[in-house]
């Protein structure tokens, strides 16, 4: 088999993990091109990360509730009700940040595990219980800033969670004009990425797995190396990593690491593929109905306070259509309408879909209505394209 052949079958029989990146490619080839390079600046792409770490957050945690067959129509407002009253909270009831912080979390917690008693106990679909709580929490939003309008919020440190970036390396002589934490950290990114690739590589010859040939696994590796290079380069340019984007990259390597190397994880897919099945098999569905919806309230929390310190303010328009960006982004990223399929890097690789197209259409000056109608026409192919393969039995 010439290696164009390996390549090609590689991959069809994997295109639901490469088609996301694919699109994300031909996303920022057309917009570098089309604006002369200036989506593709160090500014620019630095920016788009801090934009998109919001609805980032909210994609992941949207993902697990959409593997269990479920939906959450409420974290839109939650996230921008929390996120008011993290404002109040440093604003009014002088609290420190590091304590309105992990507060608003737990008020996030609780938020989830309610619309979790109303599904798992009850028996409510989750579309009418989160509708319910989209309606109670946009109107919570209204109450505590129907005074003002608009609390400010003057605290530096918690503003720093959306605006600021992580300091850099006194050294002013050694290579200037790049960010050398970045750097740092690019270059653990890419050891990591070869460390894990070849310990999962080993396991899956053990366990006598399908595995790409040695050649394909090599390219396959280098390019990641050139991808993750490129990136760290990028954002070397310009401020380096912003908070935001340690805080998403965070979250994603923690439920990256739940969902694929713990029993949690295994249940988590096991009743989204099949929950009759789960149930008899000793996995209590009800159980992880609330593990799963806490987790998408205490994300909700995080998304609201990254929003907040993002606009230095919590306003009454906060959280307007986030949960529709996040259910986009999952669906883009890679999960299943189905249930039981869906990993959260893809629903991060999604949310940079989504916000790229915003993004390099604002750049271009395309008008808004036109921007709905091409976010939704991606959304369109990125559920076709589940279907279509899902019938192929890719």
């Amino acid at each position: 088999m010439t290696f164009f052949q390996e390549l090609t079958q590689n991959l069809k029989r994997n295109i639901r993990d490469y088609g996301m990146y694919i699109a994300l490619f031909v996303i920022f080839l057309i917009f570098t091109f089309a604006t002369d390079g200036m989506f593709i600046s160090s500014r620019n792409i630095s920016n788009l990360l801090s934009q998109m770490g919001y609805i980032a957050v909210l994609a992941i945690g949207m993902t697990l509730v959409i593997v269990i067959r479920h939906i959450d129509l409420s974290v839109g407002f939650l996230a921008g009700f929390l996120g008011a009253v993290a404002a109040i909270a440093l604003t009014q009831w002088g609290f420190p940040v590091w304590a309105a912080i992990p507060m608003v979390l737990i008020f996030g917690v609780g938020a989830g595990l309610i619309t979790a008693l109303m599904v798992a106990n009850f028996g409510i679909p989750a579309f009418v219980a989160t509708l319910a709580g989209w309606l109670i929490y946009r109107g919570a939003l209204l109450q505590v800033t129907l005074k003002t309008g608009t609390i400010i919020i003057p605290n530096p440190s918690f503003n720093a969670l959306g605006n600021g970036y992580v300091p850099d390396l006194p050294l002013p002589n050694f290579l200037p004009g790049l960010h050398k934490v970045t750097l740092l950290v690019g270059v653990l990114a890419a050891v990591l990425m070869v460390i894990s690739s070849i310990s999962s590589r080993k396991k899956k010859i053990e366990y006598d797995f399908d595995v790409s040939s040695r050649n394909m696994f090599i390219i396959s590796l280098v390019f990641m190396i050139i991808l993750i290079g490129a990136i760290t380069y990028v954002l070397a340019g310009y401020n380096g990593l912003s908070w935001t984007a340690v805080i998403v990259l965070g979250v994603t390597l923690i439920y990256h690491f739940l969902t694929t190397q713990t029993f949690l994880g295994r249940h988590i897919y096991a009743v989204g593929g099949n929950p009759e099945a789960a149930e008899l098999s000793g996995i209590s569905v009800n159980k992880i109905t609330y593990i799963v919806f806490g987790s998408m309230g205490m994300l909700s929390a995080l998304s609201g306070m990254l929003y907040a310190s993002r606009l230095q303010s919590a306003t009454t328009t906060a959280g307007t259509l986030f949960e529709l960006d996040a259910i986009a982004a999952a669906y883009v990223g890679g999960v299943s309408s189905a249930g039981g399929v869906g990993k959260v890097t893809g629903s991060l690789i999604g949310a940079i879909v989504m916000v790229s197209l915003t993004n390099g259409m604002n750049l271009m000056g395309i008008d808004i209505s036109t921007q709905y109608i091409v976010r939704g026409a991606v959304l369109v192919a990125a559920v076709v394209f589940d279907v279509a393969t899902r019938k192929r039995g890719i």
